[in-house]
């Protein structure tokens, strides 16, 4: 167990101020120090999480000890993976105190919103609510409801800080007469960081409105707890959580909420009975009715792995952690300056806050105050051996609000060309599109954080 392993970590030291530095420097060391034998600079954390060591070497041992053989049968083999699934989707749900939910496996977090869009009963009285901040995946149900002939409306965000605007929320919840509405969005936004308020979960629920909650950005260091707050519909990735496996995500979907998904076709070991003479089927009753074919029964027992590394850290110590780390951060880029006083950074948001996560967005800037191109800024990093993300995150909407694009401008550019990309649209809209992403986890540390600022100080005074 870490916590006997790290006896005498800290809570936070003087010089830093990063919370349980100590344990987190000792963690890193153990579990991480391949990063630092090739003295490479991770600040990707919400594209993906790191794996540590002790699981890849329990699951991998695992797998050297064991046969398993594919579930949907009673041999030997069979029953072990069965045995091992089970117990991962237990684990799973005690996890997120979700014994109010089905956990259905998915090949991660999109395609789990799939499942939502596929099936939620759509129609011309149907209605589809999100926020403009959201993730692809989110925004992409939109086409399941429009075809469907049901409507579908965007809550705009604060262009000051990237919170939700609250009043134009409560007039889109309030102001609907639809029979099926589904609300969507994210429990922290991919982009910002900022945590958007879950109370709006029942508030939207008070209205007559289902809610899908995408978790994918918000659990890998927050505690989602679904007894508190009971969406309909939950989606993430494990990946992003502890790193390992990749490709395995998952759906939580409330009991009460299970029948109001129609599942539209059926494939292998989704029904309990189907005929080819006839044209019949019996769908399966619980989470099978939406696992098509067969699961990743070789992976899903490192989500197990994954979820004990994470409880061995403690998810309220790793998020006390992130806060700090994100806080020194920003206090350490926010004041950086030209030398004819022009800031070298845009930043967004409310990074270092109660109000938000892991991940600052930030845009570079010339001395004359002009916005330098994300790719020039990555390949830049990339030279320094760190890794950060550029673009605009598959979430438009907000790229679009920090860039300022109307409307107007984006119809526009769709509506005269068959086909475009971000520098096409930058030249005809003569606007940035894009920006930077820092995001820090598990196994960050202070020197990672000291790198990255001193990488932004390298570019004081150039013009790129």
């Amino acid at each position: 167990m870490l916590n006997k392993w790290f006896k005498t970590a800290k809570h936070v030291l003087p010089e830093t101020g990063l919370a349980h530095d100590e344990y987190f420097n000792a963690l890193r060391k153990k579990e991480y120090n391949r990063l630092d034998k090739v003295g490479h600079v991770y600040l990707d954390y919400t594209g993906g999480n790191l794996y540590s060591q002790s699981q890849l070497e329990k699951h991998f041992k695992l797998l050297e000890e064991q046969t398993f053989g594919n579930p949907h049968s009673t041999n030997p083999t069979s029953q072990l993976a069965t045995k091992l699934v089970d117990e991962a989707r237990e684990h799973i749900i005690k996890f997120f105190n979700a014994e109010d939910y089905h956990c259905v496996f998915t090949s991660n977090a999109s395609g789990a919103l799939k499942i939502v869009g596929e099936c939620y009963p759509f129609d011309k009285k149907g209605q589809f609510l999100l926020f403009t901040d959201n993730h692809n995946s989110v925004n992409g149900i939109r086409e399941y409801c429009k075809r469907a002939g049901g409507a579908f409306d965007f809550v705009p965000m604060n262009i000051e800080d990237l919170t939700v605007s609250e009043e134009g929320l409560n007039q889109q919840l309030t102001g609907s007469d639809k029979d099926n509405k589904l609300f969507a969005f994210p429990a922290q936004s991919n982009v910002s960081g900022i945590k958007h308020d879950l109370s709006w979960i029942e508030k939207a629920q008070d209205q007559g409105w289902n809610v899908l909650l995408d978790a994918a950005a918000f659990v890998p260091t927050s505690i989602l707890d679904l007894k508190e707050h009971q969406p309909d519909y939950v989606c993430l990735s494990f990946y992003k959580m502890f790193g390992y496996p990749t490709g395995i995500g998952c759906l939580l979907i409330k009991k009460s909420s299970f029948a109001k998904l129609e599942k539209k076709w059926f494939a292998g070991g989704t029904v309990k009975l189907a005929s080819s003479i006839a044209p019949f089927h019996f769908l399966t009753d619980n989470y099978e009715r939406f696992e098509n074919g067969t699961l990743s029964y070789l992976e899903i027992p490192a989500i197990s792995t994954g979820l004990d590394h994470l409880e061995d850290i403690g998810m309220s110590r790793l998020s006390e952690r992130v806060k700090s780390l994100v806080h020194y951060l920003n206090n350490g880029l926010k004041n950086l300056e030209h030398g004819n006083g022009e800031k070298q950074l845009l930043i967004f948001g409310l990074p270092g806050t109660d109000q938000a996560g892991g991940t600052m967005i930030i845009t570079f800037r010339n001395p004359d105050g002009s916005k330098i191109d994300f790719e020039k800024i990555e390949k830049l990093a990339n030279e320094k051996k760190i890794s950060i993300r550029s673009g605009c995150f598959c979430n438009p909407g907000l790229d679009e609000t920090t860039n300022c694009l109307t409307t107007d401008e984006i119809a526009g550019y769709f509506q005269n060309r068959e086909t475009g990309d971000y520098h096409d649209m930058i030249e005809t809209l003569h606007k940035m599109r894009g920006a930077t992403r820092v995001s820090v986890g598990l196994a960050t540390t202070q020197k990672d954080l000291d790198a990255f600022i001193d990488f932004v100080n390298g570019l004081k005074d150039s013009r790129i």
